[in-house]
């Protein structure tokens, strides 16, 4: 098959428009779902109202917290194990940001569904909020997660879900090697991976009892794993199905719907499509984790990096669900591409009322190399170097161990891996040849033709 150009093996269904996504299925007796959410980005719910919702006619099933089992689970769907920390249930009577779980509703259409909401009455006892992670770790912050059946948060009391510290070789030998030390703070900002396709589930019981999740998602079996205790079901009574989905980007690895959806088939006997809106994939769903990243490093005279430490304060928002393994792979991928004799990585997972992130493309990876290649960039200058000089005099080599590999790995216990190939070096030549380096210091070069 290499250099032959091959049929995609979906593109005729593709391209004659036949039911390939999610929500392309309608089922007989079909029921449409419609989320409530949290206007407040921290409250207790005091007291919930739903007979006016329950009367409405069209209405079949109305479900809060009074009305679901309360499993803490972790909605990230990643390793198995599971990692921790388990802070979630699938309705709560504390919300924890805006757009935060309070009420789902099924009935016939869904205008009627969207009624049904309107009708609900919620009387919140607001909570003061804290929305910037150094705050959030404070003596006296607002603790967001006081529930006393969360299963391995870190430091509930100063809203910390995680602490990693990893390190190799000896940091304060590297330092003292130093010509120069540099340190330098970077921040990264929340984004929204705003697929063309929102989330979107349809469940139902099929001919031999089983409970069918159609669903887009990217990780279908952790999908079945993560719901089931939470419907009291044995995996084997739950069958997913993941179509084509239009767009996941990291987004769609996360239990978002899929739990809500099979409540309220189970409560009714009848299938049901629930579809997130837009405006809930933006305060409802998962984004990429925001993160302060302080880098410091030390120099030789000979240009070679002795030493590097990488400390960050990543927010994971309202829940840890990927708050540990995202910034894992952070902290291994900044401190992997250059060849350092001693590195260590620290970092605070922080709880704020803020939308949660979770996987988002390079999970984490992108957060770290920005800081990374920023800090490098900024050093070259400050000694009086070429970046690229600088960076091809420091960057792994084929044959090379990666250490933090073996210090860390990616959430668990260390691995040896050693560098086997590296295309570093014609990567830089085509970015060098496409932006006309050469030229950088002439005049003109960075004003637009």
């Amino acid at each position: 098959m290499v250099n032959k150009a091959e049929t995609k093996v979906d593109a005729v269904k593709l391209a004659k428009g036949r039911p390939v996504f999610t929500d392309d299925m309608t089922l007989p007796g079909m029921l449409h779902a419609a989320l409530l959410t949290s206007p407040h980005a921290h409250a207790r719910i005091r007291s919930i109202e739903v007979a006016a919702a329950r009367a409405l006619e069209g209405v079949h099933a109305v479900l809060t917290h009074q009305d679901v089992s309360r499993v803490m689970y972790a909605s990230g769907g990643q390793s198995y194990p599971q990692p921790h920390p388990y802070d979630q249930v699938s309705l709560d009577s504390k919300v924890r940001h805006v757009g935060d779980r309070v009420a789902v509703v099924a009935a016939e259409t869904p205008e009627i569904a969207q009624r049904a909401l309107a009708l609900i009455e919620v009387d919140y006892d607001v909570l003061p909020a804290v929305l910037d992670p150094l705050a959030a770790m404070q003596e006296g912050a607002p603790q967001i997660h006081d529930e006393a059946d969360a299963v391995g948060i870190h430091d509930a009391a100063h809203n910390r879900s995680h602490h990693i510290h990893v390190k190799h070789g000896d940091l304060e030998k590297g330092f003292a090697e130093a010509a120069w030390t540099f340190e330098h703070e970077y921040r990264v900002h929340q984004v929204q991976q705003a697929a063309i396709e929102p989330h979107a589930c349809i469940t139902y019981w099929d001919e031999d009892d089983r409970l069918v999740v159609r669903t887009s998602t990217q990780v279908p079996f952790h999908v079945r794993r993560i719901i089931a205790p939470l419907l009291g079901l044995p995996l084997r009574r739950i069958r997913v199905i993941k179509p084509r989905i239009g767009g996941g980007f990291g987004g769609k690895q996360e239990v978002l719907l899929e739990d809500l959806c099979a409540h309220l088939t189970i409560a009714t006997g009848r299938p049901v499509r629930f579809e997130y809106t837009r405006a809930q994939e933006f305060s409802s769903a998962r984004s990429r984790h925001p993160q302060i990243i302080r880098v410091k490093t030390a120099v030789r005279r000979d240009g070679t990096l002795a030493a590097m430490r990488i400390k960050t304060v990543a927010d994971t928002g309202a829940y840890g669900t990927h708050g540990l393994t995202v910034q894992m792979v952070s902290g291994f991928r900044g401190l992997s591409t250059y060849r350092l004799g001693a590195a260590e990585f620290g970092c605070d997972v922080v709880y704020t009322n803020k939308p949660t992130p979770g996987a988002y493309r390079g999970y984490g990876a992108p957060q770290a190399l920005f800081a990374l290649e920023c800090h490098l960039e900024e050093i070259a200058a400050a000694i009086g170097w070429d970046p690229i000089e600088f960076k091809r005099k420091n960057w792994v080599r084929a044959g090379d161990e990666i250490m933090m590999a073996r210090a860390m790995g990616e959430g668990r216990e260390g691995f040896a891996q050693w560098v086997t190939s590296n295309g570093l070096e014609e990567c830089v030549q085509e970015g060098m040849r496409a932006m006309d380096w050469e030229r950088k210091t002439l005049p003109g070069f960075h004003t637009p033709p």
